[in-house]
Formats: C-alpha cells, sequence, structure tokens
C-alpha cells in the first residue's frame, strides 16, 4: 500500500476517540501517513481543509477475517445443518481457489471492508497450496495474492499464516490425517512451515506477517511450540481458534487431559501478543489463564451466530485482563459496527441485564485494541504521530438521524451500520469518498464476477 504524499487538512464536524473523547469542529492535519495535530474547536481552518460531516473516528481494526469465505454468504443459509455440514461447503469453495482467482476474490472483499470504514484487516491464512497439496513454483503465491489484493483494495494487512497440520481429532484422542481439501492447508510439519513463511521475508509497507495456530484441532502440543517460539522470536501477532465448539473442548481433553487453553498456554501460546479467536466454551480456569497472559480475546458475534457456535464470556474476559477485539470471520456480514454492538446484545442475553459494555469501549475494541493485536500500535487513534486512518460515519442516514449531541457514538455503536459509512482516509489516503471506492470502480460488480469465477 503506497502511502500518502504532502500536506493535508480535515475539519471533523464531530470527531472521537478513545484518547480525545467526543470533540467538536475537530481540525486534523496530516503529512504523509501520519497524523501532526487533532485540535477540537479549532479556530483558524485552512481554505483547503476537507469538511467531513458526521462522527469521524479512528479506522476500523478486522482482526479476523478468512477471505475466501465470503463466497459462502447465502449459500450455507439456504439449509439447516451445524459448524460442521457448513464446514464441508467451505472446504468445496477451498478446492476452487488458485492464486489468481484468489486475488480477484481478496481484493474485492477488501474493497467491501473499506467501504465498511475497515483500515486493517488480520488476514488468518491457510490456504496455502495447490490441490492435493502440492506447493506452487513459489510455495508463498497463495499469501502473495492477499498481500496483493491488500494493497490493492488500499487497506492494511496482518497476513497471519496459519500452521495446519491435522485433520482433526478422533475420539479417541489420535490425530487425523489431512484428507480431501484440508491437503491444500498442510506444509508437512511445523519446521517446514516455518521455513515458507520465512521466504516470505521483511514486513512490506502497509503489510506485516504474523504467525497462527489453526486449533488444538489442527495442531499438536509440541509443534505449537515452534509457532510460538517463530513468532517470540520475531515480535509478531500470534493469533488461534480457541474453544469454538463444544466438540472441540471434549476431543481436546480425550486427546490431552486438558482444555485447549490449557494446551495453548502450555505450548508457551498465550501472551501479550497474542489473540484468541472465539474463546466460546471456556471454564473459570480458561478465563484466567487468558485473562492472567494479557492475551486478546477476539469476537466474531455475527459469524458465532450464524454457525450456532454459542455466545462466549466476553465481559469475563474482559474483567479479567483480556482485551477483547472484533472480526467478520466468515463474512456473513462485514459490518464492524455491527459486531462491536452484538457483544453487547449477546452479553444482554445471556444475562437478561443491560450495560454490560459501553459504546466507548466497544469502539476502542474495534479500533485501537484491534490494531495492537494486528501489530500495528500506531493506528487506531487520533493523536499526532498515528498513521493517519480516518472514518466518517454519517449522521443524518435513516439509522442516525435524530442523535442527540451527548449521545452520537452511542448512536453509531448501536444504531449505525456499514451503509453509513461516508469517507474513509487510510494513511492519509482517500480510499472511500462519499460512499464509492477510490481504487475500484465497482465494488459490487467486482464481487460478484470473483465469487461467479470461483463457484461456477
Amino acid at each position: 500500500m503506497s502511502t500518502a504524499a504532502g500536506t493535508r487538512s480535515f475539519l471533523a464536524e464531530l470527531a472521537w476517540s478513545p484518547e480525545l473523547g467526543l470533540g467538536q469542529d475537530v481540525l486534523i492535519e496530516i503529512a504523509g501517513d501520519r497524523f501532526t495535530a487533532v485540535r477540537p474547536g479549532a479556530g483558524d481552518v485552512p481554505p483547503a481543509a476537507v469538511r467531513l460531516r458526521g462522527l469521524t473516528i479512528p479506522g476500523l481494526a478486522n482482526a479476523h477475517s478468512h477471505a475466501f469465505h465470503r463466497a459462502l454468504r447465502g449459500i450455507t443459509q439456504a439449509s439447516r445443518g451445524t459448524f460442521w455440514t457448513w464446514r464441508e461447503r467451505m472446504y468445496e469453495v477451498a478446492a476452487r481457489l488458485d492464486p489468481d482467482s484468489y486475488l480477484a476474490l481478496a481484493r474485492a472483499v477488501y474493497a467491501e471492508m473499506t467501504l465498511a470504514g475497515v483500515t486493517c484487516v488480520g488476514e488468518f491464512h491457510y490456504l496455502h497450496h495447490g490441490p492435493g497439496g502440492v506447493p506452487y513454483a513459489d510455495p508463498n503465491a497463495m499469501s502473495r495474492s492477499l498481500l496483493q489484493a491488500a494493497a490493492e483494495a488500499g487497506l492494511r494487512i496482518s497476513l497471519l499464516d496459519t500452521c495446519y497440520l491435522s485433520g482433526g481429532l478422533a475420539s479417541d484422542g489420535s490425530l487425523l490425517p489431512l484428507a480431501g481439501p484440508q491437503l491444500r492447508f498442510g506444509d508437512g510439519d511445523s519446521n517446514r512451515w516455518a521455513s515458507r513463511v520465512t521466504e516470505l521475508g521483511p514486513d512490506q509497507d502497509g503489510a506485516r506477517t504474523g504467525a497462527a495456530i489453526h486449533s488444538v484441532r489442527a495442531v499438536p502440543p509440541g509443534q505449537m511450540a515452534d509457532v510460538a517460539a517463530w513468532a517470540r522470536q520475531r515480535e509478531a501477532p500470534l493469533h488461534a481458534h480457541l474453544s469454538e465448539q463444544v466438540a472441540e473442548n471434549a476431543a481436546c481433553l480425550a486427546a490431552y487431559g486438558g482444555t485447549p487453553a490449557q494446551v495453548l498456554q502450555d505450548a508457551g501460546a498465550l501472551g501479550s501478543r497474542s489473540s484468541m479467536v472465539h474463546a466460546t466454551h471456556l471454564t473459570e480456569r480458561d478465563i484466567g489463564l487468558l485473562g492472567g497472559s494479557r492475551s486478546y480475546a477476539c469476537f466474531c458475534p455475527t459469524t458465532e451466530a450464524d454457525l450456532a457456535d454459542g455466545i462466549g464470556p466476553a465481559s469475563a474476559l474482559v474483567a479479567a485482563g483480556s482485551p477483547l477485539t472484533l472480526g467478520s470471520d466468515s463474512h456473513a456480514v462485514i459490518d464492524l459496527l455491527e459486531e462491536a454492538r452484538r457483544v453487547e446484545l449477546g452479553e444482554r442475553l445471556a444475562s437478561q441485564e443491560r450495560g454490560h459494555f459501553t459504546a466507548a469501549e466497544l469502539a476502542g475494541a474495534a479500533t485501537v485494541a484491534g490494531h495492537d493485536s494486528l501489530g500495528w500500535p500506531q493506528a487506531g487513534q487520533l493523536v499526532p504521530g498515528a498513521l493517519a486512518d480516518l472514518v466518517t460515519v454519517a449522521l443524518d442516514s435513516p439509522r442516525t438521524a435524530g442523535a442527540a449531541d451527548g449521545t452520537v457514538l452511542e448512536s453509531v455503536i448501536f444504531g449505525a451500520t456499514a451503509a453509513d459509512v461516508r469517507d474513509v482516509v487510510i494513511g492519509g489516503r482517500d480510499v472511500v469518498r462519499d460512499g464509492q471506492h477510490q481504487l475500484l470502480a465497482d465494488v459490487p460488480a467486482a464481487l460478484t464476477a470473483a465469487i461467479r469465477a470461483v463457484l461456477s
């Protein structure tokens, strides 16, 4: 992703960030790809300042994405079933992709994200090789397609290269071999995984490489430790799917005598640069392990609802010390505002009480915490020196009209949708202006073409 050049000024009608709170007439100045000044109540405004009508917030971080799952939207909703039957349909799509078709699909999906205000994506990437698990001439061809897709759509990416070595845990606790489309996911062992990922080279402008352990179903504990060590040596983010399904917990207990959280802790995979995705079915001890290690808890409520996973203990995790982040995961919808409010709404359904998370806490999960978890601590904030990412949400749509002065953030978090995003600036560059993507002329057409090419 190229950075912006020169100096720019914006005047935000209203702006919010965790550090600023809610400010009015906020002058925002940018040089290159960084903020140089953020001043509420600005008096002298440069004549060339761009006026931002609505509420301007820091860029949103989508901390958990599987880009190719976007092709399943609508299809898997047309029938009943479970997470496991949904997974078979997902494997069918995985079997059809190649580097070129994945580039087209991911580029369109990432553009859809930017239209929704996402300025950085954490791509949990395990579709590595060709059919039958045969590596491409460039073993990282699929990874490079994702990096190129993000650059062409205009957003930052943390490529969370995922170690995926086994097909699951059998009822007797043994590891199942990879089979069918799963063969495309595997590198053989953690050493070959590490060698391939290292070949991606150093981080690029707008792109960073992190690591992921797919799950306790897919990586045995000894090799989890290797992945965790690779990430630790590079001070890179480390993510893992954790306790998404009750069946996963039962299989883990049978195989290893502990819960997934305990197994990951013993492998050295928990910590302040680690994110545990879903974290749905946890014991009290599990919550203590995640909180005590300051591991992030990444909730993806629209996917967790769509797949009938369950409602995770968000409040308990935060109280224990785990920062909360958000992801759109399978992209049943791409709307970080919806993900944010569903965390609170899920808590209300589970407890039959209102008011567990404030709008500011949910907005912080979608902005600064999400960026931190992806290895971008200098993003997600409206402060001088931070990466210059802005999202402006309209306050005159049918969903946001009538917002009171003192509760504008609440109106956006609990009422607005991705359709209300009007302007998105990433690294000082206009990526969305007045609801139109500036790099892809027709995002819906790009999505339609890419999805049809994969499914036909």
